[in-house]
């Protein structure tokens, strides 16, 4: 639990509450349970199945918005065989990717073919996703060399993220579809710590993770698949590293003309979509409920809970 005591010699805004509490609840069930009952004021990240009795529920008011972020699952392109674009073009499309958004988001996510939500500036509506085709994705798997069946890890993230709303049951839905294509995953997750130190070190074969974009440039989302974001403790957790991406990338940097950015950007996402280094999962609306009595509560694109200007009438 952490508390905050509201400083009456603050020199700016002053706070409306005397006291914030934030009581760390990881399970989307109890925190929802903790509202209901007026044990708390606010919840982050409400289940999507629970979303249409928030909704009706007339001592709660339920807030959205589309989500400027992104889910996927990296591929560790230094690790064989996933140093073969073939093979991951063929995982790519091995997975059912709209029965993940219908089952797991449950109307509260779109699809992603981009690193980029299509609501910031630069996405390339042009650039088609892989489909679903688990027969191409045999042949291709036999065309690149593998001889099935054969054993990966897929690692899953311990705890509930805007992006990905329960991030085992989808690596249970990939599971179920590799299968198919005679590839045997094995589930693996950690501590929430331990699994970003882990990841970001290289050690799994593939992984899930996903981005909330921290200032609204694409740049802040592109960094992600940069050659300097693949070095060991890095936050690119594919460890690609492609040259005609990181020129253009390095490139965008030193332009001021809007412009300019976007056709590199634009650019960037082509190759990006050609080489699959990850499969892009969704892009999350973001819920956020609360007691009908909270007032003045804005909800940021960028994540963060913010109650300055906040009151309880």
């Amino acid at each position: 639990m952490i508390r905050f005591k509201a400083n009456k010699e603050y020199w700016g805004e002053k706070a409306r509450v005397d006291d914030l509490v934030y009581a760390i609840t990881p399970d989307p069930t109890a925190r929802y349970s903790k509202l209901k009952a007026g044990e708390c004021h606010f919840i982050i990240a409400p289940r999507p199945a629970d979303l249409p009795e928030m909704q009706k529920d007339s001592t709660l008011k339920v807030i959205s918005q589309s989500g400027l972020n992104i889910a996927y699952w990296a591929f560790n392109t230094t690790k064989p065989p996933f140093d073969k674009k073939e093979v991951r073009q063929a995982f790519s499309m091995a997975i059912d990717k709209a029965a993940i958004i219908r089952d797991v988001y449950l109307g509260a996510g779109q699809a992603a073919k981009n690193l980029i939500p299509p609501t910031l500036w630069s996405y390339n509506d042009a650039v088609k996703d892989y489909p679903y085709d688990a027969e191409r994705a045999r042949a291709l798997l036999k065309e690149a060399g593998v001889a099935t069946p054969i054993d990966i890890d897929l690692w899953y993230m311990p705890v509930q993220r805007p992006y990905n709303p329960n991030a085992k049951r989808i690596a249970e839905m990939m599971q179920a579809d590799l299968a198919k294509i005679g590839v045997n995953a094995k589930l693996v997750t950690f501590e929430w710590g331990e699994y970003r130190k882990r990841a970001q070190q290289g050690e799994h074969t593939t992984a899930q993770l996903g981005w909330t974009g921290d200032n609204g440039d694409p740049d802040n989302f592109f960094f992600l698949r940069g050659c300097a974001a693949a070095r060991p403790g890095g936050q690119n957790l594919t460890k690609w590293c492609n040259k005609d991406f990181d020129d253009r990338l390095n490139h965008a940097k030193t332009l001021a003309d809007q412009k300019e950015r976007a056709k590199l950007y634009g650019e960037m996402q082509v190759i990006e979509k050609e080489e699959a280094p990850d499969f892009k999962i969704a892009h999350s609306t973001v819920y956020e409920a609360m007691r009908v009595n909270v007032v003045g509560y804005k909800q940021s694109p960028f994540g963060a809970h913010q109650f300055n200007g906040v009151d309880l009438q």
